[in-house]
């Protein structure tokens, strides 16, 4: 559909460049680069200004006539702009405006809750006028940036926020794990602000969802009125999750994983560099059953870190070198170039460990926050890479990623969950046995059962 052009004060953008010319080279002259920002600026101030005020199809409409069919309204400054930023044969430029237009558009739209427009948005890509042929030189050139733009990684970025929340179990076994996928996004300084922003939003959007649903199953599972009123497991472990919950829950006492974590950061804040490394590998296989598998952890990590950042080797340590090196460890985990599986992923993966490595992450999350990120960033690499399998060849990744999901829920969102048994019938000294015990959730700070209140950070 073609709009009759929005009219807004006119800026003056110069003569329209012939559509016959040459081609301008790509490296843009100052003057050329001024005229491209100013052309910039006017579609930006005009998106912004409509998205607010109109309709979403009168929006896709303007949005269809400037960046998929080149509208020749001269008199439109809006058109103007397009036809300038066209005209300077600089696909980055282009590409750059095309995404910041998405971006502001799927912002504004979230807000609103116009998720169908934000879908309508991503459809428009595939409008088979972008196929067609065509002797006008700056529409074909539009038309060649558009195919390279539909097959980028860009427009895959793009296409997660055409995902309804619930589509994640309909479609492609990885869309169960969007939080995790857009957490590049964000991270990704380059990105205009706008995509940052909403891949952000979005993220905690379905991270809040999941443990709230998380929570909602646990309290619900413990009720015996569960057959008629049970909510849905947000997990793909089936009842197994509640197993796992409470072996993370059950850890209580001196040892728990957060206690750990502080008499570590406690006892090495005045050694060097190489005795925090070497304390490092201790603090993460401590308490490890399998004796066997944690000289194997404890030899390829020292391996690791004792060539890592040697020249600081005789330096005390401090907040960088912590949060490098716990950047490094995270990488040696699980992907050590953002594309393949580390050589340890694949050694605690394929011995069907994938809780004992999961801890070690969280280990080392408790000693460094700021990790966090850098760790979603490499699940999200992880997923990416394991995406081009089946969901039945790759069940012991998805497995990996489920327990990954659940405990980072437990131990660093605002939800307590508490262990109590209910069943003290059998001997001391016997095998634990998980069903003696309920799981029971609660927001951190509300009172407990004995009116006393959880601290706001304990675990």
């Amino acid at each position: 559909m073609t709009v009759m052009w929005y009219k807004e004060s006119e800026i003056i953008m110069g003569v329209l460049p012939d559509d016959s010319q040459s081609e301008l080279p790509v490296e843009l002259n100052t003057k050329a680069r001024l005229l491209v920002n100013e052309s910039q600026k006017t579609i930006y101030t005009l998106l912004l200004d409509i998205v607010k005020r109109k309709h979403p199809s009168f929006v896709l409409a303007i949005f269809k006539d400037l960046f998929i069919n080149l509208a020749d309204c001269m008199n439109s400054t809006p058109t103007r702009a397009i036809h300038e930023i066209v005209a300077a044969n600089n696909e980055e430029v282009f590409r750059n405006t095309l995404k910041r237009c998405c971006y502001i558009l799927v912002n504004n739209w979230e807000v609103a809750r116009q998720h169908q427009a934000i879908r309508e948005l991503i459809d428009i890509f595939s409008d088979s006028v972008i196929s067609q042929r065509t002797t006008s030189v700056n529409l074909s050139r539009l038309r060649k940036w558009l195919k390279n733009f539909i097959t980028s990684k860009d427009y895959e970025e793009l296409k997660i926020f055409s995902l309804k929340h619930e589509e994640g179990e309909k479609g492609h076994w990885s869309y169960r794990y969007t939080s995790y996928l857009l957490v590049p996004q964000y991270i990704d300084r380059t990105n205009p602000v706008e995509q940052r922003k909403a891949a952000k939003t979005l993220a905690k959007q379905l991270k809040d969802k999941f443990k709230l649903d998380l929570a909602m199953y646990t309290a619900r599972a413990n009720s015996v009125e569960k057959e008629n009123t049970m909510p849905k497991n947000p997990t793909g472990l089936g009842d197994e999750v509640l197993n796992v919950i409470k072996m993370l829950v059950a850890r209580r006492g001196q040892f728990n994983y957060v206690n750990l974590a502080n008499i570590f950061t406690q006892q090495t804040q005045y050694i060097t560099y190489k005795e925090f490394k070497i304390s490092l590998v201790k603090y993460l296989i401590f308490c490890l059953n399998d004796k066997d598998l944690a000289m194997v952890i404890s030899a390829k990590l020292s391996d690791k870190l004792n060539s890592l950042y040697e020249n600081h080797d005789n330096e005390e340590i401090n907040n960088l070198l912590l949060q490098k090196t716990c950047q490094h460890l995270i990488e040696y985990l699980t992907t050590e170039n953002h594309q393949l599986p580390s050589e340890l992923f694949l050694v605690l993966i394929f011995q069907k460990t994938p809780l004992i490595l999961v801890i070690l992450l969280l280990k080392i999350v408790l000693i460094c926050k700021p990790s966090r990120l850098h760790l979603e960033a490499c699940i999200a690499d992880l997923i990416r890479y394991y995406e081009q399998f089946p969901e039945e060849d790759c069940q012991w990744v998805i497995n990996f990623v489920e327990i990954f999901n659940v405990t980072f829920t437990i131990y660093a969102e605002d939800v307590e969950y508490n262990l109590v048994k209910i069943n003290n019938d059998r001997a001391d000294g016997t095998m634990v046995e998980w069903e003696d015990y309920r799981v029971f959730s609660q927001l951190k700070g509300e009172p407990k059962a004995d009116g006393k209140v959880n601290e706001k950070n304990s675990l």
